[in-house]
């Protein structure tokens, strides 16, 4: 008789753990499920690159995660300039911010009047300098505007 008890008590403990381990399993997959979508419904704000040249401005806004600027035809910010490399540099949406990163370019690309050697934050009203250009941003909604969308 205590050999039929301690197999319904072994039984009953296997059947315990695998249904932990289900519950377990399935809690996980709601929880990846549930971030999952918080990631695809993540809206990349605006950014509005403006350059002033010669009294003149030419302004371009991006919806898209990452914007190349450069020579290259490539390059979403496509700029016929000689102090301006092929790919020059690079903006990113990571992290909730936008980010600047040279790309190796020959010139430099200067945040603030600050070389950029490693990638940085920009934020809404910083000056970019990519070899003798000159860009302003501006991150956000941007109401109205005359630019470009690449």
């Amino acid at each position: 008789m205590s050999a039929t008890i301690l197999l319904a008590l072994r039984i009953a403990l296997a059947i315990t753990l695998y249904a932990f381990v289900i519950s377990a399993l399935l809690i996980l997959w709601r929880d990846l499920k549930r971030q999952s979508k918080g990631v695809i419904q993540t809206v990349v704000p605006t950014i509005k690159i403006t350059t002033r040249e010669d009294g003149t401005s030419e302004s371009y806004e991006y919806t898209l995660s990452e914007v190349t600027i450069g020579r290259d035809p490539n390059s979403n910010c496509q700029l016929d300039d000689n102090s301006i490399s092929a790919q020059h540099a690079r903006l990113t949406y990571q992290q909730t911010q936008w980010w600047v990163e040279d790309l190796g370019s020959t010139n430099g690309t200067f945040l603030n009047q600050e070389p950029v050697t490693t990638p940085q934050v920009i934020t809404s009203g910083d000056n970019l300098r990519c070899g003798r250009i000159v860009f302003q941003i501006q991150i956000g909604d941007i109401p109205g505007g005359d630019a470009d969308d690449r």
